[in-house]
């Protein structure tokens, strides 16, 4: 292997390789993955997956059946071929296994009625009592990986191979091929956005992530290169449709008419934010074709429809619920809302959850939420996102009562379509029929910030919040 390609530093908020039953959508765990391991297959914005470790697929007419086959000289790390039944291992432990909030996973699920089995050594084939064209999207969340001697879910697939890994401290990637860019990349972490900056700016490091975390941060050095994108992840408030002034689609709507969320994201995130419109990113599949604007702010729209809610309801304070983090800047978020609903008349009490995993368990096992709770949406999958929360026949763990036959509908008869685009189309009615009737209050979606020293080369961001480099 040659030497004399450049190396690079970067700079993470944390560094750790989660266990293998562990998914997550943290944009510092990402960066790793994407490098020393492989996903099944590859997340494409307002698209369909791409190939990854599966090279390609075919499935059934109806949709009801999938073969997908590992690429061609797929090996780990440690020297083993990766085979259909490393995979189906890898996928099982999943679905026997919990959160890091301690609830059981969606994918469970998902794959009640479905065998995951291997055709042959090279092909895993997925069947199912109903047309699954969303397994595509499962897929893109599952990184396959080994445990190393010490029991360390570090040897994978991928074009970087771990050759030192200090957890939360520091990790040496070395690249198995001559195509790379960067011949070897060091990653440390420093959980203090601030500190992550000033070691980018004194040249202890090649590039740094998640730098909009830095709340004091007032200009954009020209000495730097600044990367941004805008994240997936959809700051939003759970409403509580069983009880209480949101059972009403007019209140529901009119909150989304008082909060100006362009001057939220100004004021609160510096800018360093963009205003939802629904339940999904504009880069989830189905959003762009729907092509609609947020919810405009218009507080005289707002307590007009406020007017005609049960006056039963108004009479009560609103009873808000709020962490302090996940999403950033949690607290600053909700003090603005609560300006916002008391601007139109609303009478609002806040209650402060310090401990984030409780605050998820209450959120989403006990529908704990008060009338609204501040949370955070992360599922890439469209799909997901609406069985998960959405949907009142799945009455999911996240579900808050949610009632629209006509958004049942639709979901139903997307679930049932195979290919991308027709599902697309689909999901953009959803979407579409989500906005005339909210199920939450759209707050934005967070824009992820890095930067680079001037002078090195292919570093940048992608939507889900990873550095992406080559």
């Amino acid at each position: 292997m040659p030497t004399d390609k450049p190396s690079l530093h970067l700079t993470l908020e944390k560094l750790e390789f989660r266990a293998p039953n562990q998914v997550t959508d943290d944009t510092s765990v990402l960066t790793l993955k994407n490098l020393v391991l492989e996903p099944l297959l590859r997340w494409t914005p307002s698209s369909t997956p791409t190939p990854a470790l599966f090279s390609h697929w075919t499935h059934t007419p109806d949709g009801q059946e999938w073969r997908f086959t590992i690429r061609a000289g797929a090996q780990f790390h440690d020297g083993k071929v990766c085979e259909a039944s490393d995979i189906i291992s890898f996928i099982d432990a999943i679905l026997t296994s919990r959160d890091t909030f301690g609830m059981r996973w969606s994918y469970h699920r998902y794959l009640k009625n479905a065998s995951i089995t291997a055709a042959d050594t090279e092909t895993v084939v997925v069947r199912n009592l109903n047309p699954c064209a969303w397994i595509l999207d499962v897929f893109t969340e599952f990184y396959i990986c080994r445990v190393d001697e010490n029991n360390l879910p570090i040897v994978g697939t991928g074009r970087y191979k771990v050759q030192h890994y200090a957890p939360h401290k520091i990790t040496e990637l070395q690249s198995i091929s001559n195509h790379e860019k960067y011949h070897r990349i060091t990653m440390t972490a420093d959980p203090n956005a601030a500190t992550r900056l000033h070691q980018l700016r004194s040249g202890e490091t090649d590039a740094a992530l998640n730098l909009e975390r830095y709340e004091e941060l007032q200009h954009f050095d020209e000495e730097l290169q600044w990367i941004k994108a805008t994240n997936t992840l959809s700051v939003m408030y759970y409403l509580n449709c069983t009880s209480g002034l949101f059972t009403s689609p007019k209140a529901r709507l009119a909150i989304n008419h008082a909060v100006d969320t362009t001057r939220l994201a100004q004021e609160v995130f510096s800018n360093l934010a963009e205003p939802s419109s629904t339940i999904a990113s504009p880069f989830h599949l189905g959003v762009q074709e729907a092509q609609h604007q947020p919810i405009p702010y218009d507080p005289v729209k707002a307590r007009r429809l406020l007017e005609q809610c049960d006056a039963a309801h108004l009479e009560k304070p609103l009873r808000l619920r709020t962490p302090t983090y996940m999403p950033e800047r949690a607290e600053a978020i909700s003090r603005f809302v609560v300006k916002a609903l008391e601007d139109v008349g609303l009478k609002v009490v806040v209650d402060v959850e310090h401990d984030r995993p409780a605050y998820a368990r209450q959120v989403g096992l006990e529908k704990n939420i008060g009338d609204m709770a501040l949370f955070d949406s992360s599922p890439n999958s469209t799909f997901r996102i609406l069985d998960d929360k959405i949907s009142s026949v799945a009455k999911a763990v996240w579900w808050q009562g949610y009632q629209n036959d006509n958004v049942q509908s639709l979901m139903e008869e997307a679930n049932r379509l195979v290919e991308g685009g027709e599902r697309a189309g689909k999901y953009a009615q959803v979407v579409e029929e989500l906005q005339r009737d909210p199920p939450w209050l759209y707050i934005v979606h967070p824009v992820i910030l890095g930067a680079v020293r001037k002078g090195v080369e292919g570093v940048n961001v992608d939507h889900r919040g990873a550095l992406v480099i080559g």
